[in-house]
């Protein structure tokens, strides 16, 4: 009796919201992988390297000092007439100031902007990817524990039933046919369970590679907000927040600049630049004057005349590579919106299957019980009980599934739709939120060559000494029951 609770309990309190203070919820499991995931770091990292291309495209736009010294000694003379010092130490201090460039480095400047809006535009999309993993493997970690609870209770049932007809048999109330169907069942049962373990285990481990931690007593996870009423909803939210589409109206903006940048090769380019050199012949030279200084100012242009047609090709190749952007951007806008709207799809046609097992399950509880009671009186064979068997536990199966993929879709759907962030889950709760802006307001004003960031290392945990997992599961009550 108490194992068909624990069934119903599945059955009935599957994907509804509870949250006990001793259990894992999901907000949890979702916030632990956003502190310890190893792709969502890898991101964060290829985000702040795209960061670095603004002050590397500035740096070209700003003055260039440079200094030079050398020391050297005359070792042999050619011409003994004439008498040359002996020795000569000399420096150079260099200062060029580019003052026009064709505008390459305006360009270059705003090219790199939009690519870093793009890649916080990706970032935000790998997030919401990690996330859609974290749901799926979190749910089906409950789905499977649900499957194995229905299976072993199932092979419990045909247990008895097998053992109660072997009796039958013996005292000649049935027959072996009989007694062979019960233990095929039994038999199928018992294979359905072990593969039903290990597809728990699959699970359990997808979502300790996801999470960096092993499921602890998995809760129901709480109602999705702000899910839309339409297809056609779902869409207009996808096309304004959707982060693959920021992305690539971004990346194709910023490939619009890379053709202006390439178009700068022909044109001129003016700077301003000083000079100061001093040379020291320490006392070596006949002359009597040892030492001086050269201080030399002025501007210099350069006018490209002929460079083979490398600029033309530059800014031909640039132009094509826009189009591919443009053509791009189209692309992942049509793919957004056939998956936004697969997703509202999926999810109202799992509601759908889940409200109708629900009735099935219903029914298959109740033909169980009428078709065992009609077996007692003759009515019935042992084959029609094994039928009634099965027919409740394929509704029962198709019931717990229909609510996993209902949720599931319906994350994938706020996903889509740009909604299934760490601020819109509400993580903050839980720890800081990682702020990309910190990072590029951190390094877009850096001019000195010496700043340099601590040593790379990893930040997420490794799992390797984490026990295996098993296809086990507590059949222990809750409190109260």
């Amino acid at each position: 009796m108490a194992k068909r609770r624990i069934i119903a309990g599945l059955l009935a309190g599957a994907f509804v919201f509870s949250t006990p203070a001793s259990a894992e919820t999901l907000k949890e499991a979702l916030a632990r992988a956003y502190y310890d995931n190893p792709t969502l770091a890898a991101a964060r990292a290829q985000l702040r390297a795209t960061d670095e291309n603004v002050p590397i495209q500035r740096s070209r736009g700003l003055p260039d000092l440079s200094a030079s010294a050398s020391y050297s000694e005359l070792v042999q003379q050619s011409t003994p007439a004439v008498v040359s010092p002996e020795r000569l130490v000399r420096g150079n201090v260099s200062l060029a100031v580019p003052v026009y460039s064709g505008g390459a480095v305006r360009n270059g400047i705003l090219a790199a902007e939009n690519r870093v809006e793009a890649g916080r535009a990706d970032l935000r999309g790998t997030e919401s990817a990690i996330f859609s993993q974290v749901v799926a493997a979190y749910m089906d970690v409950i789905l499977n524990e649900a499957l194995v609870s229905l299976t072993a209770n199932n092979v419990e049932v045909l247990t008895v039933n097998l053992e109660a007809t072997s009796d039958r048999f013996e005292i000649g109330d049935l027959t072996r046919t009989d007694v062979a169907q019960s233990q095929s069942r039994l038999a199928i049962a018992e294979g359905d369970l072990q593969s039903a373990r290990a597809n728990l285990i699959e699970a359990r481990e997808r979502y300790l590679q996801l999470t960096g931690a092993p499921p602890m007593d998995l809760q129901a996870p709480p109602p999705l907000p702000g899910l839309p009423s339409s297809p056609d909803e779902a869409v207009d939210i996808a096309l304004e927040y959707n982060p693959d589409i920021i992305a690539a109206r971004e990346q194709a903006e910023a490939a619009g600049y890379d053709i202006e940048v390439a178009g700068a090769g022909r044109l001129p380019s003016l700077s301003l630049f000083a000079q100061t050199d001093y040379q020291n012949f320490l006392g070596s030279n006949p002359s009597g004057s040892n030492a001086g200084t050269d201080i030399t100012v002025g501007a210099s242009v350069s006018i490209p005349i002929f460079q083979g047609g490398r600029p033309a090709a530059q800014q031909r190749q640039a132009g094509a590579l826009a189009v591919a952007a443009l053509e791009q951007a189209i692309a992942t806008e049509r793919a957004v919106i056939a998956q936004v709207r697969a997703a509202f799809s999926s999810y109202r046609a799992a509601n759908a299957v889940a409200r109708s097992s629900e009735q099935a399950v219903a029914a298959a509880e109740l033909s169980l019980e009428g078709v065992r009671a009609e077996n007692t009186v003759g009515n019935r064979t042992i084959l029609d009980i094994l039928n009634a068997q099965q027919e409740l536990l394929n509704a029962q199966t198709q019931l717990v599934t229909a609510r996993r993929n209902a949720y599931v879709a319906g994350f994938t759907l706020l996903a889509a739709m740009g909604r299934a962030e760490a601020r819109d889950l509400g993580l903050e709760d839980e720890g800081p939120l990682y702020d990309p802006i910190d990072n590029y307001d951190r390094v877009r004003g850096i001019i000195w060559d010496w700043q340099r960031d601590p040593e790379p290392a990893a930040e997420s945990t490794r799992t390797v000494d984490i026990p295996a997992q098993d296809g086990e599961i507590s059949t222990s009550l809750p409190a109260g029951d």
